[in-house]
């Protein structure tokens, strides 16, 4: 691959990030055999194709996307959910009862209230930005307990790190249960408020430092 920066280097808008046989992929744009940077960010490299992961913006919702929703009113047919985005989405009874209950009718507010938050996944985004949202896989669902912080979206790749690595070795030495939403919201929980505290903490690290080299190893060191 012709990377002319190095993995992980801060790029910005227009700058040059490779060229020859690299393929452009998020947050990149191709002109002639060079790939240039549409964002600040950080360069990341998967299989030939460079992406930038953007260090400020908004999150913008994508189908498949699993973030972590909290309940701001209930209608007729399901609930409305605040997307930590500028659109609110749209858990349905059928995508919820049916999936999680066995098709059981309820008062829904008895089900999921206001304020209470679901790790769902994006099924649906359509033009005008009206989004629907599922419960219909395992790992899944309203979430009991535990603590909810929110960061920067474009920071959660790093908090799950390559092939979950980062996550993993969060829960590994806290023995925290952690969810992590794209949207930028983290649900996490453990026996031991010291230990959740602590994993809250490695991951503010993590969002505070996901620009350096040798992150890794900074929060490895930081959970010891």
């Amino acid at each position: 691959m012709g990377l002319l920066v190095k993995e992980k280097e801060i790029v910005i808008p227009g700058e040059v990030v490779a060229d020859g046989d690299a393929k452009p992929s998020y947050g990149t744009y191709k002109d002639g055999d060079k790939i240039y940077s549409a964002f600040l960010g950080l360069v990341e490299t998967n299989e030939g194709y460079v992406k930038i992961i953007p260090l400020s913006g908004c999150y913008l919702p994508k189908v498949d996307d699993k973030i972590i929703g909290r309940v701001i009113d209930i209608l007729m047919t399901g609930w409305r959910m605040d997307t930590n985005s500028a659109y609110s989405a749209v858990l349905s009874v059928k995508e919820f009862v049916t999936s999680r209950y066995g098709g059981r009718e309820d008062d829904l507010s008895r089900l999921i209230a206001i304020g209470e938050y679901v790790y769902v996944r994006i099924i649906k985004v359509t033009s005008q930005n009206l989004i629907d949202l599922s419960t219909a896989e395992p790992g899944l669902g309203k979430l009991k307990g535990g603590r909810v912080i929110t960061i920067n979206s474009h920071k959660v790749p790093r908090v799950i790190g390559k092939k979950g690595s980062m996550v993993t070795l969060i829960k590994e030495k806290t023995g925290a249960d952690i969810k992590v939403g794209q949207n930028g919201v983290i649900w996490l929980r453990a026996e031991n408020p010291d230990a959740e505290l602590k994993a809250e903490k490695a991951i503010r690290l993590i969002e505070e430092k996901a620009h350096t080299e040798g992150l890794t190893q900074t929060v490895e060191a930081f959970l010891q």
